[in-house]
């Protein structure tokens, strides 16, 4: 159930949210994750947000993707960019003993209060960056919601298309800038970054990075 906290956000794109569903509904193609999943993260109260974690599009195979930015339903293969997060979480942490045996995140979403937030609320199987620029509009403007109703709540932007959802965010200071964790990228900065430990120094606590 969608929180009460963002209905200014849902009242304002009300057409768009109807356009999209029909959209869904008149395609052919499948579409993920499942209409009922794409608010999964707007369940969370926007003044309980303590980082948001900004992703592209929703995975765009059968099964993955579930309402979660870079979360996959459990059971489901690891994606290589998460696989690649929990590689850096174990680099920074080695006394914690991280063990990350799958690639769901709802612990960090309802536990640790991570938004993970795509741009894009639903793709087209093996179509990439299908909707984006549908959701874009709604996208950005939760982005502009959160920083303007909840002043302590961390950006964590990871490559490129993240950073430039900085303009955004007045308050940049609250803004932690990391390469991409894909395959393509971890290795020119993402590994050794110690982002996650610099998330924990701003947030002022630390964070419980399991997934159990």
């Amino acid at each position: 159930m969608i929180n009460p906290s963002w209905q200014p956000i849902f009242d304002k794109h009300d057409t768009l949210i109807s356009t999209m569903k029909q959209i869904a509904s008149d395609n052919n193609e499948p579409i993920y994750p499942q209409k009922e999943d794409w608010f999964r993260v707007f369940e969370m109260d926007v003044s309980d947000i303590k980082i948001v974690l900004l992703g592209q599009d929703p995975y765009h195979g059968p099964g993955q993707a579930h309402g979660l930015a870079f979360s996959v339903n459990k059971g489901i293969r690891i994606p290589p960019s998460l696989l690649n997060i929990y590689k850096e979480l174990k680099i920074e942490y080695p006394e914690r003993n991280y063990n990350f045996s799958h690639g769901n995140l709802e612990k960090w979403f309802s536990r640790e209060k991570i938004f993970l937030l795509n741009a894009s609320l639903s793709v087209i199987e093996s179509k990439a960056g299908a909707f984006m620029k549908q959701w874009s509009p709604f996208t950005d403007d939760v982005i502009k919601f959160i920083q303007e109703s909840n002043k302590n709540c961390i950006f964590l932007l990871l490559g490129n298309f993240a950073k430039n959802k900085d303009k955004f965010i007045e308050n940049k200071e609250r803004i932690i800038y990391g390469i991409h964790p894909s395959p393509l990228s971890a290795n020119r900065g993402f590994f050794g970054s110690n982002i996650f430990k610099n998330i924990e120094l701003l947030n002022g606590s630390p964070i419980n990075w399991s997934i159990d």
